[in-house]
């Protein structure tokens, strides 16, 4: 019998990838909500092909819009995820997906401390239901929360801008002013996650030479 036979593997350090998705009534107009779920399909297949099997890249899907947020998927390993068209319709409860996004990244056994920053994407069409503020503070002050890197797209002249500059990582918020340019701000995340992803897997690959701080931040060793 080997010595090693008692030995249980190391688990790959987790990289979170967590999506904020808007799915309310406004998202219908222009074919969003069709471009956002062909989008975030694609973006699932192509984080699957990266990760290779390792499932070191874990997704969590959250939607909001009607009465509340939910949680579709949290923190599956990115080929095992079964996405289902998003439906739109209702109103834009935007603080609760922060709220649920928050609870994630400060659970340690969701999110062990060993795991590399998350990644927190935000998509929105519109101006969130009143009285977010509280749910937004909490988020980007907690202690994990204010260590992850956030992206935010704003869709269309109705979003709500100054909400989203405050999510955001440097206040850097992208655009979309059609509903086609989802599918290029989702691709810029994927990619983003990519070259992370390679770069620990890939021993050629020297992380100092990825030019986006947003890469390095991800990196960084003892994120929490």
């Amino acid at each position: 019998m080997s010595m090693f036979t008692d030995i249980e593997p190391v688990a790959a350090r987790a990289i979170p990838v967590i999506l904020l998705l808007d799915t309310s009534g406004s998202m219908r107009a222009d074919d969003k909500i069709d471009v956002l779920n062909d989008s975030v399909a694609e973006m699932i297949r192509e984080l699957a092909t990266v990760d290779a099997g390792h499932g070191s890249i874990k997704l969590t899907l959250i939607t909001f819009g009607g009465d509340a947020a939910q949680v579709l998927q949290k923190n599956v390993p990115a080929g095992e995820i079964k996405f289902t068209p998003l439906v739109a319709a209702g109103r834009t409860p935007m603080g609760q997906a922060l709220t649920l996004a928050r609870q994630l990244v400060e659970d340690r056994e969701e999110v062990p401390a060993r795991a590399y920053r998350p990644t927190i994407a935000l998509v929105s069409d519109g101006l969130p239901v009143p009285g977010l503020t509280d749910e937004l503070d909490a988020l980007i002050s907690s202690e994990r929360g204010s260590k992850a890197s956030r992206f935010a797209l704003a869709i269309g002249a109705d979003a709500d801008r100054d909400v989203l500059a405050k999510f955001a990582s440097g206040g850097d918020v992208k655009e979309a002013s059609e509903s086609a340019e989802i599918r290029n701000f989702l691709q810029w995340v994927t990619n983003t996650v990519t070259q992370v992803t390679l770069s620990i897997f890939e021993a050629d690959v020297n992380p100092q030479s990825l030019s986006d701080e947003s890469i390095q931040r991800l990196q960084q060793d003892d994120a929490f």
